[in-house]
């Protein structure tokens, strides 16, 4: 990005003056190395999303920002309850794409000698892979339920227990989902693919912890070094993915009714208190519950694949948190408190201290933030903070954010180069596509220890803990 477009307002913070349609400026945090990495259409995403009817504040990318549909991947927005807009493309296709995080009583000296045991177990029972189907099929009166109950429904049908829900963001129901609003399509789609991974970016790894960068808030959140944990990064599957394919068609051709002039056809959006703009959310929160359900569904086959290598393990949820939502929130803005619209998309809330949504475990400490870097590189616990509310909704990065196409990195690395070369460091790769691991090779991704200092540095959520990868199951 071209560093003159943009106003300097610290190391970490760059604006994009408000000009031409914009209603809000355009806010980038990351550093001035980050910003000349991203790509243009990063800057134009950006500047078009500020124009939106109803943004309140600014229009904010994340340090991992990057080029996506219509939103950049990394934007933050939010609209305002009455007056506002909601737009699928800001939401992205992978509905409640999120991270996991488990914990599991064990030491890194207790899985080494464990850990081919362990890779080959995981991947046999979690399956991976464009269209994976799992062991349960969902019937019409069952898929109804799963997308009204999200992981609720899931602990009911014995996958887990019921204070696994209290570690899970919006405690494992979001209110509000219309199972009527997702098509029979969409419901085909993933009849057959709960408590699976699915492909791309997602991920189920074993990794350990290697620094404590803040001892109180790790021991709040049971974090030490030494520990082994397990990530599980994945979302609704097919079925968000059509959530989102039909309602961007829908709402570009309802967009001109409203008097919405489009930046960009891939900006598709209409008014939150629209019949379109209604049906939408309801079809959308019906995908976040299918992918709280489907996380929750996976850590039950994780406890048993545990439970059958390494019977002493004790696998407890820390937290679970999502990344691609629209949630309607409170937040004091403009000296008022006001009911809003927040989108993230590639972005992970992030309430500090106090917030009456948190958990009552860590109401005093913050929200765990979990960021998910890529197979081979580290990823990090960190916590919301006291001005993240004010600096940006309440929310921070996701990840490294990718700066290489997966067709690029396909050309670059073959899959048994990436799997060879992670397996001389020590680190177990189980894929069924050595194309998918070659997309998701560790050189295709920003460096995220680069992204997560950023957003430590510009306040959004403060570092806890790196992890390190030991076993990781790809799709």
């Amino acid at each position: 990005m071209e560093l003159s477009l943009l106003t300097r307002k610290s190391d970490v913070e760059w604006w994009i003056e408000p000009q031409g349609t914009m209603r809000v400026p355009g806010i980038i945090y990351a550093t001035e190395a980050l910003v000349r990495d991203m790509d243009a259409k990063v800057y134009e995403q950006v500047r078009n999303v500020a124009t939106l009817r109803g943004i309140v504040r600014a229009s904010y990318a994340m340090p991992d920002a990057h080029w996506g549909y219509g939103f950049p991947i990394g934007g933050v927005a939010a609209f305002d309850a009455d007056h506002g807009v909601v737009s699928a493309g800001g939401v992205g296709f992978d509905i409640s794409c999120g991270v996991r995080l488990l914990s599991t009583g064990l030491k890194v000296q207790d899985v080494e000698p464990l850990k081919k045991r362990l890779a080959d177990e995981l991947a046999r029972h979690i399956p991976a892979g464009l269209g994976k189907a799992g062991r349960l099929h969902l019937d019409g009166a069952e898929m109804d339920a799963m997308l009204a109950g999200g992981a609720s429904w899931a602990v009911g049908r014995g996958y887990g227990t019921a204070a696994d829900l209290e570690r899970i963001e919006e405690h494992g129901c979001m209110a509000g989902a219309r199972p009527d609003e997702v098509s029979d399509h969409a419901k085909r789609r993933q009849c057959d693919e709960m408590g699976t991974l699915g492909s791309g970016n997602h991920y189920l790894e074993v990794q350990h912890v290697v620094t404590i960068f803040d001892t109180t808030v790790a021991e709040a959140f049971s974090l030490h070094e030494g520990d082994v944990v397990i990530s599980i990064h994945c979302g609704s599957r097919g079925l968000g993915h059509q959530i989102g394919t039909e309602f961007l068609k829908r709402m570009v051709l309802a967009a001109p009714a409203y008097g919405i002039d489009l930046p960009d056809r891939e900006l598709a959006c209409v008014p939150i208190r629209s019949p379109e703009g209604q049906a939408y959310l309801g079809a959308m929160r019906a995908g976040i519950n299918c992918a709280l359900a489907n996380r929750q569904i996976i850590t039950h086959l994780v406890r048993g694949s545990f439970g059958r290598i390494a019977s002493r393990a004790d696998l407890a949820l820390l937290y679970d948190v999502s990344h691609n939502t629209c949630k309607l929130e409170s937040h004091r803005t403009d000296g008022r408190t006001r009911q809003l619209f927040v989108h993230r998309k590639g972005a992970t809330r992030a309430f500090g201290p106090g917030h009456p949504d948190l958990p009552p475990v860590f109401s005093e400490i913050g929200q765990p933030v979990l960021i998910g870097g890529t197979m081979g590189t580290a990823s990090y616990v960190m916590v919301g903070t006291d001005n993240g509310e004010e600096r940006s909704f309440g929310s921070a990065c996701h990840g490294a954010g990718r700066n290489m196409s997966r067709h690029q990195a396909a050309k670059q690395w073959s899959g048994r180069q990436v799997i060879d070369s992670l397996a001389g460091r020590g680190i177990l790769i189980r894929s069924p596509s050595p194309r998918g691991v070659a997309e998701e090779a560790p050189g295709a991704y920003k460096d995220v220890t680069a992204v997560v200092d950023a957003a430590d540095r510009a306040g959004l959520s403060r570092k806890v803990a790196r992890l390190e990868p030991l076993v990781c199951v790809k799709g």
